[in-house]
């Protein structure tokens, strides 16, 4: 369990330690702007943020469930949830899936409080920013500071698909000159990780594009700009998913298509052979019926050249047959 603070203006980032309610309630009402963030906490530590800071208990609630992307605004603060996304190898397979978890951002106008299940890379790389003072950040209020969050794990998204797209286009590349079961199953993994992404990425541009367009009380009018940026973004990303998704339809209609005609020319091989069979096992059954030394006497069986005779007239159909099916292109 983790919870951390900074407090942060122009002029210093002062690290505090939080250890009951009223710590963080002094935190909150410092000088500068207060981020507390929070990871792998307990029930009792997220009760303490919660009362500290005058979040709704449904919030944390969605925090720790598996719910869409959204934001909700109240008088002293602005909820804002998303997920971070990346490709993990599966719990019980080899290959790679989508791992999603819920991160919360809770920001007034100098006070941001991020809440996340596990460490998340994303809120690392920001607060890291502001440990180093970065200027662009510290001298920024908390809208700002959500921004900077949302826009890193927005950026991840970027990272999934491309490897999404990759994948994609080995497999575009492989269908034709080896298609195979494993393809299929490859072709069906890039589906479920594109509508697992999907699931995120949509909703993530409902909410973001409520900040975006100045609804939100605590997002100053400067910021608003960011958050713009943020919603191009995801519209990009949802322009990708949905390219991606026809893309691996495509796809899976080439691979099926590819295997039907690969089965069609094996059956059209067997077709010919049969054909060619057909009119040899005709003689073969008329010669085998051994009718000889009555009154349904056949010439042949007395024949002294009957059987070479046999023979090469079946050679010489089957030849026939096959120069016929070559010319008009079936073998």
């Amino acid at each position: 369990m983790t919870i951390r603070t900074l407090v942060y203006d122009d002029d210093r980032v002062e690290p505090r330690e939080n250890a009951d309610t009223e710590s963080l309630r002094a935190a909150r009402t410092a000088t500068g702007t207060t981020w507390i963030r929070a990871s792998d906490v307990t029930d009792d530590e997220l009760g303490r943020l919660s009362a500290a800071f005058d979040l709704h208990p449904l919030e944390i609630e969605d925090v720790r469930g598996n719910v869409s992307p959204k934001v909700e605004l109240f008088p002293e603060h602005t909820f804002v949830l998303v997920k971070t996304a990346q490709l993990r190898g599966g719990e019980t397979t080899f290959e790679e899936e989508i791992r999603d978890q819920p991160v919360g951002l809770f920001f007034g106008h100098d006070w941001i409080v991020t809440v996340a299940i596990e460490e998340t890379g994303a809120v690392e790389t920001v607060w890291e920013r502001i440990r180093r003072e970065e200027p662009r950040l510290v001298q920024r209020d908390a809208d700002f500071t959500a921004y900077r969050v949302l826009d890193a794990i927005v950026d991840e998204y970027f990272t999934v698909l491309d490897e999404i797209g990759r994948d994609i286009e080995t497999v575009e590349d492989g269908i034709v000159d080896d298609p195979d079961t494993e393809t299929l199953e490859i072709l069906n993994s890039l589906r479920r990780e594109l509508l697992s992404i999907r699931r995120i990425v949509w909703p993530t541009r409902d909410a973001v594009s409520v900040l975006a367009r100045g609804d939100a009380d605590h997002v100053q009018a400067s910021t608003e700009k960011y958050f713009r940026d943020v919603y191009d973004h995801l519209v990009q990303h949802v322009e990708l998913v949905e390219t991606y998704r026809d893309l691996a339809s495509g796809a899976r209609d080439i691979y099926l298509n590819t295997l039907s005609q690969s089965t069609n020319e094996v059956m059209k091989r067997l077709t010919v052979v049969a054909t060619i069979i057909l009119p040899l096992t005709f003689v073969v059954g008329v010669y085998g019926m051994n009718f000889g030394d009555g009154a349904y006497n056949m010439p042949e069986l007395g024949w002294r050249f009957g059987y070479p005779a046999v023979l090469l007239g079946m050679a010489l159909t089957a030849t026939v047959m096959l120069r016929y099916f070559r010319t008009e292109g079936w073998l």
